[in-house]
């Protein structure tokens, strides 16, 4: 049997405040990316980033939170999503960290948009779009005990975006609990219920105005500062503040004389207001009195997060303006201050121009031991800082990279050295293996290239150089620039043998799309704003060329662009599909196209970056795949007229091909992918179609039969060749849109497949496979193969195949 191992899963967080979520007892952060669940330990030393990603829901996950059953213990996962339901996975007794899915609540009819939980309570709240909050009771041994107790319709109407839960204290036997409610309305909602254990009947009890736009998060904590066990209840809005409310026991002196007759005020409620709200239940009386206004931030604050660490009263903060900011009170005085400010603070703030500001930090977390911190940006990247005792700093850490939208391209490097991936999200990464004292694991080490149109294909043009095709009808060829080389080697140890100097890291001028080399001549430093920037480059490179790990996402996002080597022109529409010879002359490029004009192959010499014409013309439709085979000696290109068709080249003039034969009833319904089998004597191809086969065509004479047809459950729509036989035999690995993922023997006499082993379906992608790629070795290195997969559910991933019994 074949032995397959996930090696690395990258994958962007959503950018949703309630996404994530940092659980006390296994150290688990579990954040929404795409439909799926990422699971990460950010304190794992051998930085091995996601190691699992859950599959179940059918559209964006938007809220996440841990949650341990009072009655049994069982910790289980509440996951809730754009497609209205709540799913809860229980945690594997056999593997704690992981997860498997229990069951579904189902009941909204709107997205998800916030679960409130509550240490001891036996029941949860959901909020969402359909404009009401529903409180279940959840059962951890007795599934069929989960049941809806409740649905609160939102009076007048808005749609929850922010839940808090926390139990009340009482002398009676009874156990009340108090909801605050808040979203698109500029109010806090407070409704308590006597006693869950019975009946939980949820009555609004309180209106806490004050905040002037949505407010996006609530916390509860309890007070540590109080005798008498008081709550403090934290709500951050779009209106740039944060505040701080008390609920405590009994009644509130009022502290200052009313003053809403005050002529000065017009009749209108002051904001600063310390109005006591009153409310009795369960034969108790209780108090909400506006206790502190937390401003600084320049921009709406997302989330708030109390330090779960029981000595330290600190909240957490994170805005759109790119800092996360802890906030704690003054020992003497009791003001509320900012501690620490983490993020960046600087000119660009909130921008989100190409010279890669975030964006602004959608969701922050503490540790479970409240020593470190997390935050995830707009590219979906998640930052770390951890707290050092010593110097009483927080200093940045290593975090986790990912693509926020489509994964549409995977291609390594000619030697294995690197993988490139490239994406719906308008950037292309390169990740590498970070090799040091005996661990080995995968990160992002550079971003070439980051853009203002989506990215379809890439392909590699040797070791330093790569070309990319985008929605923007030209292609682009970038240089890798020293200070990445030198990186690679330090750190993952691939050495590269390149002709010539290689240039510095690019800077994309501001209003440009072009990311450029520095100016020769621009002066060194300091004369205006360019000089600035080139100095502030050179400061960047020095960084680099410093690292011991891989660079910080900061780093990646400003200081790790390749420069633009050159533009291709011609296509009149989007590019859909380009491939270099392996001899690296040529440049094969397809766009989309509904009519024959567009339908053709257009090849560029890569000697002086001229288009060859005439341009190759056989289809009627989208060219969906171009490949050249092995030696180079034929160009496959197949598309969504249902044809393939294959080019030759000649041998007076290799630069030009021309037309040897096709087949317009290739497969019965469009093709999507085609790929080369090594070489073995004759020629082979395989072709995968909609039709959700994969038929295998061999050269006999001057054209191609279909040798043998594999069937599959759905549509194919990725293929790869593993680039040398194998023990008599080829390897070829099949990607569905389903996401099932199934590698195949095939005899190289009669080309007869047999299917050797499928990764298993919960360590599958969710969402079609867009492309895949075996890393190149050499034959007789070894007997593990890497296969790099790209899907539409935003995942690049590199499985391992191991101990393959042929």
């Amino acid at each position: 049997m074949v032995s397959i191992t996930s090696e690395y899963i990258s994958v962007g967080g959503n950018r949703h405040p309630a996404a994530a979520d940092w659980d006390v007892q296994l150290g688990v952060l579990a954040f929404g990316a795409d439909n799926n669940v990422a699971l990460w330990d950010p304190r794992d030393s051998s930085q091995r980033g996601v190691y699992s990603l859950l599959v179940g829901h059918t559209d964006k996950v938007s809220v996440v939170r841990f949650y341990t059953c009072p009655s049994s213990g069982t910790k289980l996962l509440l996951t809730g999503s754009v497609d209205h339901t709540v799913r809860l996975w229980r945690a594997d007794p056999a593997n704690p960290r992981q997860f498997v899915h229990a069951r579904t609540l189902e009941g909204h009819t709107g997205s998800v948009n916030t679960i409130a939980v509550a240490d001891g309570l036996d029941i949860i709240a959901s909020g969402a779009a359909d404009a009401t909050v529903k409180i279940w009771q959840i059962s951890a041994q007795d599934e069929s005990k989960d049941e809806l107790l409740r649905t609160i319709p939102m009076k007048p109407r808005f749609f929850p975006l922010a839940l808090a839960l926390a139990p009340l204290q009482t002398e009676s036997n009874d156990r009340p609990v108090a909801l605050a409610v808040a979203g698109t309305t500029n109010v806090v909602q407070v409704y308590v219920a006597e006693n869950t254990a019975v009946d939980p009947d949820f009555k609004l009890s309180a209106v806490l105005s004050g905040h002037e736009a949505w407010v996006r998060s609530l916390s509860f904590t309890s007070d540590k500062q109080s005798k008498t066990g008081d709550l403090l209840l934290a709500s951050a809005s779009q209106d740039k503040y944060v505040r701080l409310w008390r609920l405590q026991r009994g009644e509130v002196v009022p502290t200052t004389p009313a003053c809403e007759d005050d002529p000065m005020l017009g009749g209108f409620e002051p904001t600063l207001s310390n109005k006591a709200h009153q409310f009795e239940t369960a034969g108790s009386k209780y108090s909400v009195t506006f206790e502190a206004l937390l401003f600084g931030n320049e921009d709406w604050v997302y989330t708030t997060a109390w330090n779960p660490d029981p000595e330290r009263q600190q909240l957490l903060t994170a805005s759109a303006d790119n800092t996360l900011t802890i906030w704690e009170q003054d020992p003497v005085s009791g003001v509320w201050l900012s501690g620490e400010r983490m993020g960046e603070i600087s000119v660009q703030k909130g921008s989100t121009t190409a010279t890669g500001s975030t964006g602004g930090f959608w969701i922050g977390l503490w540790s479970p031991d409240g020593k470190q911190v997390v935050s995830l940006g707009r590219t979906g990247s998640w930052r770390s800082w951890t707290y050092d005792a010593e110097t009483d700093m927080w200093a940045q850490s290593l975090g986790i990279t990912g693509h926020v939208r489509s994964a549409n391209g995977v291609q390594w490097e000619p030697t294995g050295g690197y993988l490139l991936s490239t994406s719906a999200d308008q950037t292309t990464r390169l990740h590498a293996q970070w090799v040091r004292d005996g661990l080995k694991s995968w990160h992002e080490f550079s971003r070439p290239q980051i853009h203002g149109y989506d990215l379809n294909c890439v392909d590699t043009l040797g070791p330093a150089r790569f070309v990319s095709g985008a929605d923007e009808k030209l292609l682009r060829v970038f240089n890798e620039p020293g200070p990445i080389a030198q990186l690679l080697e330090k750190l993952s140890g691939f050495k590269q043998s390149t002709e010539g100097a290689l240039p510095d890291t690019a800077q994309i001028p501001v209003l440009g799309l072009s990311n450029q080399a520095p100016a020769d001549d621009a002066p060194a430093g300091g004369v205006g704003a360019e000089g600035e920037e080139i100095g502030k480059a050179q400061a960047s490179q020095a960084l680099l060329l410093e690292a011991t790990q891989p660079p910080l996402e900061d780093q990646l996002a400003r200081h790790t662009l390749w420069p633009e080597h050159e533009k291709l022109y011609g296509h009149g529409y989007e590019i859909s599909a380009v491939a270099v010879s392996h001899d690296r002359t040529l440049i094969a490029t397809a766009c989309k196209a509904s009519s024959i004009d567009h339908a053709v192959v257009r090849l560029y010499d890569t000697s002086d970056w001229h288009e060859i014409r005439p341009s190759l013309a056989a289809h009627t439709l989208t060219i969906t795949s171009l490949k050249f085979s092995s030696d180079d000696r034929y160009l496959l290109s197949v598309g969504r007229d249902r044809q393939w068709a294959v080019y030759e080249r000649s041998e007076q003039d290799p630069s030009t091909f021309s037309p040897l034969t096709s087949n317009p009833k290739g497969h019965s319904r469009m093709i999507l992918d085609a790929a080369w089998a090594p070489e073995s004597g004759t020629s082979i191809f395989a072709t995968a179609g909609r039709d959700k086969s994969v038929k295998l065509w061999r050269k006999n004479e001057g054209s191609f039969e279909c040798k043998f047809t594999i069937s599959l459950k759905t549509p194919v729509t990725a293929l790869a060749f593993l680039s040398h036989v194998y023990k008599g035999s080829f390897i070829l690995a099949a990607g569905e849109e389903s996401g099932e993922l199934s590698v195949y023997r095939i005899a190289v006499e009669s080309l007869e497949a047999t299917h050797l082993s499928s990764v298993d379906k919960l360590a599958s992608p969710s969402k079609t496979i867009t492309q895949l790629s075996w890393r190149p070795i050499p034959k007789e290195e070894t007997d593990d193969f890497a296969l790099a997969v790209a899907s539409e559910d935003t995942s690049t991933r590199i499985y391992s195949f191991s101990d393959m019994v042929l």
